[in-house]
């Protein structure tokens, strides 16, 4: 069964998508987090059952992540994707909290040429989990912010978060 629910946070309002899991902290595996104008984000579907209270853990750890508190997630995640886009991925959810990576990092990281860079990128555009699988780490080889599905300026502000609230 596909449960959802939606909630606030400083990027604007979070649509959160999942199913029941007996393994999950919470009991709901996290299949999709889409925002607003997300370059395909999920959308609610017929037979959808909205139920928040089912995504209380998952919830609580973002708003946590959104205060500065939390630096890692433990979300049990739906998997999807293909072979590349899941060894992409993995390496995304390796990035620590507060420091990026280039597209070529994370070619380089996956065993793929660095020429792979576009098809690293596509892979990350492909992304289904925004903030909890850090996608918004990953920028140009120059330092510079290039795509984000959900827009460059909540990339900005992911950043900026995490560089105010740097470990110690």
């Amino acid at each position: 069964m596909t449960l959802y629910t939606t909630m606030d946070s400083p990027l604007g309002e979070l649509l959160l998508v999942g199913e029941t899991s007996a393994t999950a902290k919470g009991g709901t595996r996290l299949a999709s987090l889409s925002m607003p104008g997300q370059k395909r984000g999920a959308v609610v579907q017929v037979g959808w059952t909205e139920d928040a209270a089912a995504f209380t853990e998952i919830v609580s750890q973002l708003r946590s992540y959104f205060d500065g508190t939390l630096t890692h997630f433990d979300i049990e995640c739906v998997t999807s994707g293909s072979e590349f886009q899941q060894r992409v991925w993995k390496a995304l959810e390796a990035i620590p909290y507060g420091t990026t990576l280039s597209y070529g990092d994370i070619a380089t990281q996956i065993g793929a040429p660095r020429a792979a860079v576009r098809a690293v990128g596509t892979a990350i555009g492909a992304n289904p989990l925004l903030v909890i699988r850090p996608c918004h780490r990953v920028i140009g080889a120059d330092g510079a912010l290039t795509g984000y599905a959900a827009g460059l300026e909540r990339k900005l502000r992911l950043l900026d978060l995490e560089r105010v609230h740097q470990p110690t």
